[in-house]
Order: C-alpha cells, then structure tokens, then sequence
C-alpha cells in the first residue's frame, strides 16, 4: 500500500491525535459515564494482559511509526503500525491510526470497520467516538451515527456542539420532535436565545404547526418588549399567512413608536403590494429611497429592484430615470448609486456624453475609484479625447500611484498626440510599479511602447533593452517583435535573429500584411530573393491600401528578381502613395535597384 506525498499535512496531524487518543484512553479506562444507562453502549471485550517483553515490543514500535509519520514515510509508518496489531491485537489507538490511513485512501468501510473497533475497545474514549460517528455518517448511517452522538452527549451534557450536529442529523431524518427536542437541550446549555426561538418556529413550520410557531415568535417578542424588529416579524408571519389587517396593525405600532423602523417600512411596502396597492408601495418606496436616513445598501438594494421590476414589465424607463435623478440631487456618501445610475443608462443605450457625465459626477464623490476612472478613460478613448484623458491620468496617479493602468493610459494619450518624452516619462513611471503580481500582459505592452518611442528618438540600443524586456514578460507580443525585427534589418545587424521574430508573427497571423511586409524585408535582405517574392505578394493580396514604404519595398524585391517591369510600377505606384523619397526617384529614373 502506498500513500503520497498529498495528504501528507492531513497525515502529520495524525500524531497528534493519536498521542492525544492515547491519553485519554488511558485516562478514561475504567470510568464509568455519568448518567449511564444499565445497557452500555458498547461492552468492551475481554483484553489479555500483555507481557512485559511485548509491552515494551509494543511500545517501542508505536514511537518508531510515529517518527516515520512525522518524517513523511507514510509507507513505513503503516507497516510498522500493522506490527504493531501483531504484537497486540486490542490497542484501540493503533486501530484509530491505521483508519486514518485508509480515510486517506477514501476506503470508507474499512474505516467504519476500525474505528467500530477502536470505540469497541476504548468506548469511553470521546475521540474514537466522534470519529465513529463520523464514520457512520459518510457511510449513510444516519442511525448508528445519531446513536454515537447521543452517547457522547450522555457523558458531556455541556456539549452544545455535539447537539448541533444531531440536529442537523434529525433533520436530515425530519424527525421533527427530536429536533425540538434537540433544541430544548441547546437550550438548556446555552440559555434561551434568538436562535434556538427561530430554530423552534423553523420546525413547526415543517410540521404545519401554526399556533405553535406564532407562539414561540410572541414569547420571543414579549421577551424582549422594547425591540421593535419583533414586532416587525410578528407582522411579516401574520402578512404571509393571511391576516392582513392584523399585520397592518402591527407595522403601524412599529412606526408610532419608531418611525425610522426600516423593517417596517420595508414589510409595508411589501404589504401594499400583497393587497393590490401598487401606488401606495411606489410611494412607500420612494419615499424610503429619499429618504436620507435609509442606509445605502438598502437604497442599491430597492434601486435594483425597481429596475427588475421595470424591465421585467417593459415599462417606460423614464420613471426609472427621474428616480435616479431625484436620488442624485442629495447629497451622497459614496459613488455607489451614480455608478449604478450610469449602468442603466448604458443597459437603455443612452448617449455616450450622458454617461459620462454621471461617472464623472461618480469620480467628484470618490475619486479614488479605479473601477469609475477607468470606465470614463475607456469612454473617452473611443472619442479620442486625449486631453482629458492626460488630466483624469494625471490625477489618478496621486489617488492610486500603484495603479499601473494609468500610466499605461498616460503614456498612451501623450504618445497620440506626439508628445514623446511626456509619453516617455509616464511608461518610465509605469514600470517603477511593477511586482510580482502586476498583469503581464501589460508589463510588456510598457515595454513596448517604450521602445517604439526610444526608436523615434535614434535611441536603438536603449529602444533594443526595452524590446528584450517586453518579450521576458510576454514572449509572443507579437507587435513588439515585429517591430523589433523590422528595426533590426534597418540597421543591417542580427538579421537571423530577426528573420525568427518576424517569422514568428506570421506564423501566428499569416494573412497580417504588416508582419507579411516585415518577414519579407528581412529575407530581401538575407538575398533571399524568391522567398522574399512570395511573402510581398501575400502582403499585398492582404493589404487593401499599402503605404508607399510597403509598396517600395515591392519594387525593391521584383527588381533583384529581374522583374523591372513590375518594379517600376510598384516604385511609381509608391511615389504616388506620397513616398517621396530621394532614392526612390533615383531608382525610377535609373530604373535599377540602389542600396540605401
């Protein structure tokens, strides 16, 4: 039999308990149970006295597969624990051990089997006990396993834990007197409680007693007469089963003598609509939305709802929005419900510009808000708005400096508009906040980008570091290498390594025309002329409109391919595209290939 290396914590705790198992056998052995009945629950069989040699034998073995135990040699511990049974057949602790080893093994009847015998042998022994009960419940032996607890519960009537479970027990076997029953004695350990009235209404409800429930929550509410959330439950019982006015009359005693009561305020606008009275439950629960005492999550709580029952209806959304608005002109405690009133406007398809001037009414409550600011930027990209886009960044980085997306979008809206080292300065910001935890994916995008703009500035080997940066954090960005393939073959150096970046990205998008033209630069200038044909041409089948750059590079390969008739046409067709370049000209009015 072999056990891994994966129970090995559950297997370590075991000493423990068996070192604690064996105390408390030896301790209990002899004692009598209080209160026990003259039919014992088990009667121990009759155990031979050891020898001197084999207690010691017994003993010294025992210790030895301890310490495997403790070492991890769960193998070795099982063995020498079975030696140990050889050597004394009745030592309940051994048979508590080796169950444990075949929980491990999820061998569910062999389990049973020996903690029946460690409880057999050892039955005042509280831990062997609660393990057979267990034992018996994941043998679906509800009985047997309520019959355990009720004899470990014998012998520790203080044990309102052991009532609990056979609560749950007799539940499970809806033998409902018994659970009441249960909950007198949980009662009785830990005095009347809440929980042990409502436990108690509970069942009588699953038994159809009504008098009886409704009996146990008035003694629950007489006993505490000044608490007006009884009251409240006392008119909720009465509303659900039919009798209405009585109901009505105790919502109403709750808010004379509390008229902030929002239980009772809540049962009744939930009265109303029982009787019909939709406008009344409407203003009840306006009311409470505008109310400024009502706390927030109660007010998201009712919003919510009033937008299920809108849409569920396909109502007019515009009494949905009049509420929000009305709800917004207080003042708030936090953006919860602005954030909630843009949500629907977006659920209804409202305008952009509408949106976000509620997320940034949202941002003036909590401009801490990641989730908000990022909601507004996103809108705002989409626009192009990158001036605002530099001022919500520019703030957040003070409210959140360890929030990367920022900066990325910083960097971002400075390098759409050209401004390089800004752009630069945000991305260098960035990268200050990376750990081991930041998204790599956008690690690698910084670097990136970085790189591009290092490039622009003729920064090469700075633009190259920050490219090997962003392929360590991500090694597929496809973007980066292509771009850092493309700059490569400009520079004329470590063309094989280019060749398998750029290689790479077509690769995993064969129809991209930018990687397309990229790959077939690069084996122009290995000279690999007719590779180089093949992937220009797959360039421009995928590229509807090419740049002149693209289009030169078109001639520039028909031409070493001594196709002058298409070179020159691909070298015309790029002056027309803007290319304006001297050795473009050159090359038409040669009409011959020139090296750059």
């Amino acid at each position: 039999m072999s056990f891994g290396k994966s129970g090995s914590q559950k297997l370590f705790g075991m000493a423990i308990v068996c070192i604690c198992a064996m105390a408390l056998a030896s301790c209990a052995r002899g004692m009598s149970r209080a209160g026990q009945s003259a039919v014992s629950f088990v009667k121990p069989p009759a155990v031979p006295q050891l020898s001197y040699n084999d207690e010691q034998r017994f003993k010294y073995f025992f210790h030895e597969a301890l310490g495997k135990q403790m070492a991890g040699e769960y193998d070795a511990a099982f063995d020498l624990f079975n030696h140990c049974l050889s050597i004394n057949p009745y030592a309940a602790e051994v048979y508590s051990m080796q169950a444990s080893y075949y929980a491990e093994l999820n061998n569910d009847s062999t389990v049973l089997a020996y903690m029946k015998k460690a409880a057999e042998l050892s039955p005042d022994n509280d831990i062997y006990l609660e393990r057979l009960a267990v034992a018996h419940i994941n043998s679906n032996n509800m009985n047997e396993a309520i019959r355990t607890y009720e004899w470990l519960y014998a012998g520790h009537k203080d044990r309102s834990d052991v009532l609990s479970v056979l609560l749950q027990l007799y539940n499970r076997q809806k033998d409902y007197d018994k659970m009441i029953h249960t909950i007198n004695r949980l009662e009785t350990v830990e005095g009347s409680s809440e929980q042990t009235a409502l436990s108690r209404m509970r069942v009588y409800a699953l038994q159809g007693k009504k008098r009886e429930e409704f009996n146990e929550l008035r003694t629950l509410s007489d006993k505490h007469p000044n608490d007006m959330n009884y009251h409240v439950m006392m008119g909720n019982w009465l509303l659900q089963n039919g009798k209405m006015q009585e109901a009505l009359d105790k919502y109403n005693f709750v808010l004379k003598q509390d008229s902030q009561n929002l239980s009772a305020k809540l049962s009744m606008m939930d009265y109303y609509r029982m009787v019909g009275e939709d406008s009344l439950a409407s203003e009840w629960q306006e009311r409470m939305l505008l109310d400024p005492a009502t706390p927030t999550g109660n007010k998201m709580m009712l919003m919510r709802k009033v937008v299920a029952e809108n849409e569920q209806n396909g109502a007019d959304s515009t009494e949905v929005l009049d509420l929000f608005e009305k709800m917004l002109a207080q003042p708030q405690q936090s953006s919860d419900m602005t954030e909630l009133y843009a949500a629907y406007m977006k659920l209804k398809k409202m305008p952009q510009d509408s949106i976000n001037t509620v997320l940034r009414k949202a941002l003036g409550i909590s401009p801490d808000n990641v989730g908000v600011r990022l909601q507004l930027i996103q809108a705002l990209w989409e626009e192009k708005n990158f001036d605002e886009i530099i001022f919500l960044c520019r703030q957040a980085t003070a409210y959140n400096p360890d929030e990367m997306a920022f900066y990325y979008f910083l960097g971002l809206a400075h390098f759409q508009k050209d401004e390089a080292d800004e752009a630069l300065d945000a991305f260098r910001r960035g990268v200050a906040q990376i750990n081991a935890e930041s998204n790599k994916d956008m690690v690698s995008d910084f670097y990136s980008i970085m790189g591009e703009i290092l490039h622009g500035k003729g920064k090469d080997s700075e633009a190259f570091a920050a490219y090997d940066s962003s392929l360590q954090w991500k090694p597929e960005n496809l973007p980066t290498l292509n771009n850092y393939a493309y700059y490569l073959s400009l520079q004329k150096e470590s063309l094989s390594k280019a060749e398998q970046m750029s290689y790479r990205t077509v690769k995993a998008e064969p129809t991209n025309a930018t990687y397309l033209d990229t790959y077939a630069w690069i084996l122009f200038m290995q000279e690999r002329y007719e590779e180089a044909k093949i992937y220009i041409d797959q360039t421009l089948q995928n590229d509807s409109m090419p740049t002149g750059v693209v289009l030169e590079h078109a001639g520039d390969i028909y031409a070493m391919n001594k196709d002058m008739t298409r070179a020159l046409d691909y070298w015309q067709k790029a002056r027309d595209a803007g290319n304006d370049s001297k050795v473009l000209a050159r090359k038409i009015k040669l009409k011959k290939y020139i090296k750059e």
